[in-house]
């Protein structure tokens, strides 16, 4: 894990914490039109320039889970989306987002209780979470998805996500995988998805892993 710790950034009405062992840098907080998020300015997030409403809505924007909100107004924090997602993407990371139940979280990552970035080229330092390797690495895979899985009866409830030593990610409960084209294309409650950066059938597993030696917790 990264040495960063998380800071916060607090506000009258709402805190902001930002976690660096997770922090991609998308750009999903920085990019929004107001001042909650700015680059180069000291603190960069003041919570202050704008509502409540507006800091939880920008913070649910982060993939990775590095940013969360407390609320000090007694309305309710953040909670769950209803339905578990996983997005495949273009020569990148799994963005999966739900009640999310990550084995190898740390206990103070509350953020990946909801959204998180999961390593899929195979490289990443801080597995199971991405911490952009695959740019470094060149990693390639557009994002498609060819099996339609069984489906699932209705869509909620905790997805669990395991990791298989030196194999993929395990994955059970109720989820959709989503290509990076946007297509809604499987549905189901168990999948093992490459980790490696081998499988020449992504986003699912293949055996790859095992001849190309990968070696991860």
């Amino acid at each position: 894990m990264s040495e960063k710790k998380v800071v916060t950034y607090p506000g009258a009405e709402a805190d902001v914490h930002w976690d660096g062992r997770l922090c991609i840098h998308i750009g999903e907080c920085g990019r929004a039109n107001n001042e909650l998020f700015i680059g180069g300015r000291q603190p960069w997030c003041q919570p202050d320039l704008v509502g409540p409403n507006e800091v939880a809505e920008v913070v649910r924007r982060c993939p990775t889970g590095a940013l969360t909100y407390e609320r000090k107004d007694g309305t309710s924090h953040e909670v769950a989306d209803a339905e578990n997602v996983v997005s495949v993407m273009y020569n990148g990371p799994l963005y999966v987002r739900g009640d999310l139940d990550v084995d190898g979280a740390a206990e103070d990552m509350p953020g990946v209780r909801l959204r998180t970035a999961l390593c899929r080229c195979g490289q990443s330092k801080n597995k199971p979470f991405c911490d952009n390797s695959h740019e470094e690495v060149g990693f390639k895979d557009y994002g498609a998805v060819g099996d339609k899985g069984e489906g699932f009866d209705a869509p909620g409830g905790t997805l669990k996500v395991g990791r298989a030593p030196n194999g993929p990610l395990l994955l059970s409960g109720n989820f959709t995988i989503v290509a990076a084209s946007g297509r809604k294309a499987w549905t189901g409650k168990k999948a093992a998805l490459c980790r490696c950066g081998h499988s020449q059938n992504k986003p699912f597993c293949d055996g790859a892993h095992k001849a190309a030696g990968f070696q991860a917790d």
